[in-house]
């Protein structure tokens, strides 16, 4: 089955297609959306990740006949209230790199004891203008002082696991997924789908 992702991140894209592979091989197909770049983007200007991945799944399901799914996802620390949050891939600025991000959280988390924090992923799934589910994940960890591993991608280097006993930026690839917020909102629409599409025939 085809399904198309609405996003211009390749960590992403990469996670997504290595959890279907992992969890359901050979029954998916993720590809991006084609012609993504000559689509106007959708406002990511709502408050909380299900309505942000609402509102882009909805957009971009208008420029195709097949499903097509998006994603809205952060980092939210509770020390912060909750920040970064929906504005984690702008949390430095627009179009600041992760570098930033990440140095930006350490100087706000300097000299603070309680650096719990969660990820959090929202995916919508939409067809023709109609979305057909929104599926969540979330795993909690905590903010180290310096970053640690070069893997993953945006705050996986800060964010530490305990039950793996390292970050996200240390973890494998199939570590990572088998807890991370990314792949357990895709294992519940993967498991979601063969119910929706029955629905829909």
């Amino acid at each position: 089955m085809l399904l198309y992702c609405a996003t211009s991140n390749p960590g992403k894209l990469r996670e997504f297609r290595d959890a279907a592979g992992r969890l359901a091989p050979g029954e998916f197909v993720f590809e991006p959306l084609p012609h993504l770049d000559e689509i106007p983007p959708a406002e990511e200007t709502g408050g909380a990740f299900e309505e942000n991945a609402t509102r882009k799944a909805l957009h971009y399901s208008r420029f195709t006949g097949s499903s097509v799914f998006a994603d809205d996802s952060g980092l939210e620390v509770a020390a912060l209230g909750g920040a970064p949050g929906v504005h984690s891939a702008r949390f430095a600025g627009p179009g600041a790199s992760s570098a930033a991000n990440n140095r930006l959280l350490l100087e706000k988390l300097a000299g603070v004891n309680d650096r719990g924090a969660r990820f959090v992923c929202v995916i919508a799934l939409a067809l023709r203008g109609e979305i057909l589910g929104t599926f969540h994940g979330a795993v909690e960890g905590e903010i180290l002082e310096e970053p640690r591993g070069s893997g993953g991608f945006g705050y996986d280097p800060l964010f530490y696991y305990p039950p793996l006993g390292c970050t996200f930026g240390e973890a494998s690839e199939e570590q990572k997924l088998s807890v991370s917020h990314r792949g357990a909102a895709l294992r519940r629409m993967i498991e979601a789908l063969p119910t929706l599409r029955q629905s829909k025939k």
